[in-house]
């Protein structure tokens, strides 16, 4: 069984780390051994978060995955940009478009890299690169903060995991209240990346 790479990242506040425990858990509820780490920074702050998750039949502490990373789910795309070095010529990379401009960028001391650059590094390093405003799409069912579940049923898309199990692993996480909005953006997400998937086929 080989090993599989995961990249979760993203700013303080959007739900980065929790991402990351689905993944985890989903990896195990998958009959894999399943192991995450986290860097948090200053996420307090809107710092960068970034969650490191290994699947596989018996895996190490994911942290050395320069150049190995198999997936990489972005929440905000300089985020993205930031994790490079993590990419293999293989990789897979999924982002949000919706932009949270650090604090060097809002003080004026640097700026925000276009859109058409910063796409075009990730398809350079990257076999695949897809994104979408699911900052967007998580205002229009009510609650911004299922940015994360949104990103994680699209990115559930290219697993081969059945649904079920993304479901039960993230009823565990959320909240009860909020279980049932939650579930349905992981759909939403999900059918948002096979639409794409089906276009690009």
């Amino acid at each position: 069984m080989k090993d599989i790479n995961f990249l979760v990242v993203g700013v303080g506040g959007q739900g980065t780390v929790l991402a990351g425990d689905i993944m985890a858990e989903v990896g195990m509820l998958a009959g894999y051994d399943s192991k995450k780490s986290d860097v948090l920074g200053l996420a307090i702050r809107g710092g960068s978060v970034v969650s490191h998750i290994r699947w596989g039949e018996k895996v190490d502490a994911p942290m050395s995955m320069r150049g190995t990373v198999d997936y990489l789910l972005a929440f905000e795309p300089l985020e993205a940009l930031r994790q490079l070095a993590f990419l293999s010529p293989e990789s897979t990379v999924v982002y949000n478009e919706y932009k949270i401009p650090p604090v060097s960028v809002s003080s004026g001391l640097t700026s925000y890299p276009e859109e058409n650059e910063l796409k075009s590094a990730l398809e350079a390093t990257a076999q695949r690169v897809y994104s979408f405003n699911a900052t967007d799409t998580a205002v229009e069912i009510g609650n911004v903060k299922a940015v994360n579940i949104i990103l994680i049923g699209a990115f559930s898309a290219f697993m081969d995991v059945k649904v079920d199990v993304w479901e039960t692993a993230i009823k565990k996480f959320v909240p009860a209240k909020y279980e049932e909005l939650n579930l349905k953006a992981f759909h939403i997400g999900r059918e948002l990346m096979e639409k794409e998937e089906s276009v690009k086929a």
